[in-house]
């Protein structure tokens, strides 16, 4: 069970929630999908994320055994070679499961995955790297509209652009010693609830809106950063 518990904070997996929601308003944005389509793409998503932050640690795990010791990885709670296959099989099932949809989905799936490797291994030291985070999210976006079969339509590319923006600012405050990182990821959710809501749907927009709360819950157990 530590074992188990110490992989869930290795995924962040407190933050799962707003990857949820960047879907729900992504789908709204491109006239929806089925539930099983909805399905298929949370799960991408959501393995896409889970992996990326797994990987995250273990490109880390020399840094991590010298300053911060207490993580999971350099405290032996789990075994890198254990970080390493868990995140690049959820990276690998997250593409598998968009190019389910199509080749145009295949691309985003395999070009977000390539841009988390890309910041996972290159953003210590690197000052695109908020941007390069900002990039992940809204390919999350476009990944479901294109699963979707939609268009690349200007509401699509300017709220996939709202959200880079939010999330560079985000990143960039993380990386300066910004003690509220979490609320602030977490309030990606309220982002992607206004974004329903200019669109026309206060379901999505209420669900959005409990994402958030749900996060914020869960970071009492598990911490966001």
């Amino acid at each position: 069970m530590s074992t188990l518990s110490a992989l869930l904070r290795l995924a962040r997996i407190s933050n799962l929630p707003t990857i949820w929601s960047n879907v729900l308003a992504a789908s709204v944005l491109a006239d929806g999908l089925s539930l099983p389509g909805l399905t298929t793409v949370l799960a991408a998503m959501s393995a896409l994320y889970t992996g990326g932050m797994v990987l995250n640690d273990a490109f880390d795990h020399a840094f991590d055994t010298r300053m911060r010791p207490e993580r999971p990885l350099p405290s032996g709670e789990v075994a890198a070679s254990a970080a390493w296959l868990a995140g690049g099989s959820l990276l690998a099932a997250g593409v598998a499961l968009l190019a389910t949809f199509g080749w145009e989905s295949a691309i985003a799936g395999l070009t977000l995955a390539a841009l988390i490797l890309i910041y996972d291994a290159w953003h210590k030291g690197n000052p695109l790297s908020p941007v390069i985070m900002g990039a992940c999210r809204g390919l999350v976006y476009i990944g479901t509209a294109l699963a979707a079969g939609a268009m690349l339509s200007a509401p699509i590319l300017a709220a996939a652009l709202a959200l880079l923006l939010y999330v560079v600012a985000l990143t960039f405050l993380a990386k300066r010693g910004f003690t509220r990182v979490g609320a602030l990821i977490a309030a990606i959710s309220l982002l992607d609830a206004g974004i329903a809501a200019a669109s026309g749907n206060a379901t999505v927009a209420t669900v959005c809106a409990c994402l958030f709360l749900l996060t914020l819950a869960l970071q009492r157990v598990v911490s966001g950063t």
